[in-house]
Formats: structure tokens, C-alpha cells, sequence
């Protein structure tokens, strides 16, 4: 049976197409509209359907949209809180509630009435397709199933923690044999992803899309504001939380947002307003986790929603937690929930579900269409006899390359797909990509690294850890050796590459190793600032054209700068 996935309300509008069972096409619609996030000017940026993402999902497995047995859409209009008189109840506000958009919840019901008429825009979208077919999944539910069904075990407790969905913030449950008991779930405004929201606008940033900044800052801070928020953030005893109004004016000065030039006057007031919101939400996540452990029993705990995408409360919960694993979908966020929903429609019709073995779900492209994009773009390139051989002697050289192989990745994380990787025995390395990439300086970045050997250089931190959803300390004898990809405390988000399924990444840091004895690289997102990641042969072309990067390495192709700029 032959299931689309559909996700359009908040941010990150995605598509996902699972086919007896197994996911088979996966991708976010920026990746295609060039727009990050699927951000439009407010208020329609939560709304932009994933036309060209669905479209190729179908296209990629040879099917029209009257081939489907059920479309599934990630968000259920009918749970949101109605009063007596059947009209929307407005949720409490804390300082004004936001959606995830920068809207206030005045647009509730206009979010609401376009999930309702989403069927007919999804079959006027995809003209074929019965609007009878489409099916809504309540959010959090999408989210569950998009770990839960998605993970290498068959049993599991499941912890959904984002922003919000119709009416909560949170899902605690189990999974067993397929089905999902919901166990807790917490009812807005109390939202951890919304409140993290708050301070990553207040610290500058934009809402929705930078949380990750607000976690590598807070490794440059102390957490002294701690036992303040304490008191505002706080478990309940029974699987929920309560985040009370905070003044975020109180402890740090606001930054202007999205302003380049105020962002570039953070203090140590900023970093340890970071430090203070990021431990807090390791505690209650920590809190949250022994709650749902207590009542499940299970040994393992899977993952989903935006905040499963913070890599250093992943690490701590592995590290501290009761559960000895935890599997992390890799498009945790908004964007899983496609996925998610065409999972549980699956298994709502008893096909048996197949673990996710890889996040490489997205758009590729032959030898053939890759060389006739160079021949259009009349650039000169080569073919080595040794690809990978001939990109691990440019890194050793000291030269960026823009590295396009492959389909491309479903998810935030570059993993080898659509990177920019460089030598990481340079410091000067850091600051010279997050010039490239036109980034704040203070961001770390990542190692790649051969998986049988990410235990000489990282401790603490599950490997293998494939997706990069872990941070590892980096052992001593090694930060000096491989500073550029070492944060300002002392651990690395580690993506490790297993030679069965990456045999051409494992080639390329076998000869990386051998010119250097590092067998590792940095890996950082194939793009700049503000702009999705590339995904096809033009984004890259356009990519490489426009930042200081010496070498593209597309398909078995390399083109370098020189020959380009010299032609």
C-alpha cells in the first residue's frame, strides 16, 4: 500500500511517501522553493503547501496521486479547544503565546480553518488525488510515529517535546508492537519549545529556525540565573510541566533580531542567559524521562519534535538518564511529522512497518544529468580515476570542498550528502568556514569520522552516531590535534561513517588519513546563511560560484576554482 505524508501548518512544510511499509522518498519543501523553513512574510509562512516536495515523493516511485491508498496530514483541526458554543477557546497567553511564526495566536483561527479546507488544496495541488483520502493525525502523534515506527526497536518509550501542536506541547508514551499508548501530555500554553523560542528571539535570533544557536552559546556561559528559573520551569509528577511567564529583560538586554550588527555585541550576560534556559531544559527533559521510564519499563527511549534536535540534552539524557538507549529521529522537527503520519497510516492498515535505516531519502541526480548541468553551465571539470582519493588530497591540501553526492538528506544535518568539508588540524579552519558560510563565529563545527575509529578521539557520547543528533567529548590527547572541530568545551557533534553503507565517504577518509593521520574531516551544511541547503545541481553550481570555496566535488566530477575563474 502506497502512503503520502504531508506536513503544512506551522513551519517546515515536508513530504514523505512510505510503500509497503518502507520510506521511500523524503523531502522539505525549501529544499525545492529555496525558501528556509518554508518562511513566507507573516502571517502565511505556516502555511505553504509542499506542492514540488509531494509531487517529486510521487514522481520518485513512478506513481500518480490516484495510485495512493491515504494521504495523512500532520495536524488534526478538530483537537483544537473549542468553548460551549463550538467557537475556538482562546488559549491562555503567557506575554503573548506564539505559534512558532512570530504570529500571535489572533491567527489560530485562520490556521484552523485553512487545516480544514486542506484536502481540497492538497487535491487541487496534486490533481488526481481523492481530498476523501486525507486523513489528519494529530501532531504529536505524527511526531511519535515518526520515531517510534521509525526506530531499529520494536519496543520503546516515546518523548514528543517541541513548540505545540493543536492544543499541547508534549507527548509521553510507549510503543509496543507497532501501537502507540499515550501516557502524558502536556496542554499549552506551557510549551519547553516555545519558551526556548522566546529566548533565542529575545537573544537576537529568529524564532523557529535558530535554536541551535542559543545551544552552542550557551557553552560559552555560565548557568547563573538557574535557580530562578527553577522556580518558572518545573515537572509536575505526572508526566507534565508548567513554564510560568518569564522576563527574559531581566537577565540579559534584548539583541536586536535578525540585526547583523547587534549580533555581533553578545555579552557574557547573553551567553549565561543561554547557559541558564539550555541546563534547565536538560533537568526537566532529565525529570520527564524518569516519569515515563518509572511507568513503561523500557529499555530504550525514542525521540522526536524540535527540541529532540538539541544534541547536548540528547547527550545528558543518554548520559544520565534511565534508559540505556535512545534513538533520535534525524528530521526530528516539524518536517518528520510527514513522515510520521505516512508511518502510522501504514500501520493503521496493518502493513508491517520497516525500521528507517538512512536519512538520504531526497532528490539525486545520474553521472549523465550531473555532467550535462556542468556542459549547460560551461564550467570545466575533470573526472578522476579516484574521486574520493583525489577530494581527500585537495582537504590535506587545505582547500574547502563543496562535496554534492548522492540523495540528498531528509532533516537539518548535512551527513555526507551535502557538505563542506575541510582539514580539521587547522584552527584557523573555524573561523575561516563560518566566514564562508557568512555565520556567527562562535558556532562550532562537526567531525566526520571513520566509525571504527570515533573511539581513539571521542568518549562520552553514543557511537556510532550517524545522524549527529549526540555530542561527544573529545579526549585530551586529541583537541589539539583536531582543533577546528573541538567547541569551547571540550566536545564535537560527531557524525560517524560506517564503510557498508558510505563506501565512498570511507574511501575519501581513508585517504585523508593516510596524507595526514587524521582519520577525520570537518562536515558543515553546503551553504550560506539564511539559505536552505543546495540540493540539486543548480544550487550547487550557484553555491559554489558565490562563496570562497575551492573545489566542487558533484557526482564523480571535481571542478576547481582556479580552472573556473581562470577560464
Amino acid at each position: 500500500m502506497r502512503f503520502l505524508g504531508i506536513n503544512a501548518i506551522f513551519h517546515d512544510p515536508a513530504a514523505a511517501l512510505v510503500v509497503d511499509g518502507e520510506v521511500v522518498a523524503a523531502a522539505e519543501e525549501e529544499r525545492f522553493s529555496r525558501r528556509k523553513h518554508g518562511k513566507r512574510p507573516v502571517p502565511f509562512s505556516a502555511w505553504e503547501l509542499p506542492e514540488q516536495a509531494a509531487a517529486w515523493c510521487l514522481e520518485q516511485a513512478g506513481l500518480r496521486p490516484e495510485d495512493l491508498d491515504g494521504v495523512a496530514y500532520s495536524y488534526d483541526p478538530e483537537l483544537v479547544r473549542l468553548d460551549q458554543d463550538g467557537d475556538r477557546r482562546e488559549v491562555p497567553a503567557h506575554n503573548g503565546l506564539q505559534t512558532g511564526t512570530g504570529v500571535d495566536e489572533r491567527w489560530e483561527e485562520l490556521r484552523t480553518t485553512y487545516a480544514r479546507r486542506a484536502p481540497a488544496f492538497l487535491a487541487t495541488a496534486l490533481p488526481g488525488l481523492d481530498s476523501a483520502q486525507v486523513r489528519y493525525v494529530p501532531h504529536h502523534v505524527a511526531h511519535a510515529a515518526s520515531a517510534g515506527l521509525a526506530a531499529p526497536y520494536r519496543d520503546s518509550a516515546v518523548l514528543v517535546c517541541d513548540g505545540r501542536g493543536e492544543a499541547v506541547s508534549h507527548l509521553a508514551g510507549h510503543y509496543r508492537d507497532g501501537e502507540l499508548t499515550v501516557l502524558a501530555a502536556q496542554e499549552l500554553p506551557h510549551s519547553l519549545g516555545l519558551m526556548y523560542e522566546e529566548v533565542t528571539a529575545h537573544l537576537g535570533f529568529q524564532r523557529s529556525s535558530d535554536e541551535y544557536k542559543v545551544m552552542a552559546l550557551a557553552s560559552y556561559g555560565e548557568p547563573r540565573h538557574l535557580g530562578e528559573l527553577r522556580e518558572l520551569i518545573y515537572t509536575t509528577g505526572d508526566g507534565g510541566f508548567r513554564v510560568e511567564p518569564v522576563d527574559w529583560s531581566g537577565y540579559a538586554k534584548a539583541l536586536g533580531r535578525n540585526d547583523r550588527a547587534a549580533q555581533d555585541r553578545w555579552t557574557a550576560d547573553h551567553a549565561d542567559l543561554a547557559a541558564s534556559v539550555q541546563t534547565r531544559l536538560e533537568e526537566v527533559l532529565l525529570e520527564l524521562a524518569g516519569w515515563l521510564h518509572e511507568r513503561t519499563s523500557e529499555r530504550c527511549l525514542t525521540m522526536a519534535g524540535g527540541v529532540a534536535l538539541n544534541c547536548v540534552a540528547n547527550t545528558r539524557l543518554l548520559d544520565e538518564g534511565p534508559f540505556d538507549g535512545i534513538w533520535v529521529q534525524p528530521a526530528a522537527g516539524d518536517a518528520g511529522t510527514a513522515l510520521g503520519g505516512a508511518l502510522y497510516l501504514s500501520h493503521l492498515h496493518g502493513e508491517p512497518v520497516a525500521p528507517m535505516t538512512g536519512a538520504d531519502l531526497g532528490r539525486g541526480w545520474t553521472d549523465d544529468e550531473l555532467a550535462a548541468w556542468l556542459e549547460a553551465a560551461r564550467v570545466p571539470y575533470r573526472r578522476p580515476d579516484d574521486l574520493a582519493d583525489a577530494v581527500a588530497a585537495e582537504l590535506a591540501a587545505d582547500r574547502i570542498v563543496a562535496w554534492f553526492q548522492g540523495r540528498s538528506e531528509y532533516g537539518p544535518r548535512a551527513l555526507g550528502r551535502r557538505s563542506l568539508l575541510a582539514h580539521p588540524g587547522l584552527s584557523a579552519n573555524t573561523e575561516r568556514l563560518n566566514a564562508v558560510k557568512g555565520r556567527e563565529q562562535f558556532r562550532p563545527l562537526a567531525p566526520m569520522v571513520l566509525a571504527e575509529r570515533a573511539h581513539e578521539m571521542f568518549g562520552r557520547g553514543p557511537l556510532p552516531s550517524p545522524y549527529m543528533l549526540f555530542v561527544h567529548d573529545v579526549r585530551p590527547d586529541w583537541r589539539g590535534r583536531i582543533p577546528a572541530v573541538v567547541h569551547t568545551d571540550g566536545t564535537a557533534r560527531v557524525q560517524t561513517v560506517d564503510r557498508g553503507t558510505e563506501p565512498l565517504l570511507a574511501r575519501m577518509l581513508d585517504g585523508f588519513a593516510a596524507r595526514t593521520g587524521l582519520p577525520v574531516v570537518v562536515n558543515t551544511s553546503l551553504n550560506t546563511a539564511g539559505r536552505p541547503m543546495v540540493d540539486d545541481p543548480r544550487d550547487a553550481l550557484e553555491c559554489f560560484g558565490s562563496a570562497p570555496v575551492d573545489v566542487l566535488a558533484i557526482g564523480p566530477y571535481l571542478v576547481s576554482r582556479g580552472e573556473v575563474f581562470s577560464s
